[in-house]
């Protein structure tokens, strides 16, 4: 299966669990500011950190659960970046589809111009280097949010969430392909 196939089925996968969840919780992710997001997806990397640490775990969700979670949540991150505050709590499913395909593809155009210029090289990085780089993505963001949103040199929130979700993907892409642990 080449990347592009790859990315796109760890999508499909997120994308399914997603929208099954609006389907139940409806978009009750709405009332969640940017720091609120940061925080949902610091908690999913740092249990990761946590069992990769400690060689163990207690739940039954597994790392691979987190990192899709990480996923959907980076990618509920640039939803809300997206819509005017203005607009409703509740969307429709129907929406909420179109805004998680545009946020996906916009992901994956980012990954393929990285893949060019980096040669593939995440596929050699290690499961911690990931859980690693999106927790200092985190930081980032928490800065970013400090600073009132103003960067003087620095990519804004915005890049960072788009950076975590494609980290998540090439960890599920190695989970797949048994190279990492679940």
């Amino acid at each position: 299966m080449t990347t592009n196939e790859q990315y796109d089925k760890v999508i499909m996968g997120c994308r399914n669990i997603f929208l099954k969840k609006t389907a139940d919780y409806g978009t009750s992710w709405r009332v969640y500011r940017t720091i609120s997001i940061a925080d949902q997806i610091y908690i999913k990397a740092k249990r990761i950190r946590t069992i990769q640490e400690k060689k163990q775990q207690k739940i039954e969700d597994g790392i691979k659960s987190e990192f899709e979670g990480m996923l959907n949540y980076a990618i509920i991150g640039l939803v809300q970046l997206k819509i005017n505050n203005d607009e409703p709590e509740q969307l429709p499913v129907s929406e909420v589809e179109k805004f998680y395909d545009v946020v996906a593809a916009a992901a994956k155009n980012l990954m393929l111009d990285k893949n060019h210029d980096y040669g593939e090289a995440w596929r050699e990085m290690c499961q911690e280097s990931f859980v690693d780089l999106i927790l200092a993505k985190l930081l980032r963001i928490k800065q970013i949010i400090a600073n009132e949103g103003v960067t003087i040199m620095s990519e804004g929130i915005d890049a960072n969430y788009f950076d975590i979700a494609n980290y998540a993907v090439f960890a599920l892409i190695l989970i797949s392909e048994g190279k990492h642990n679940k």
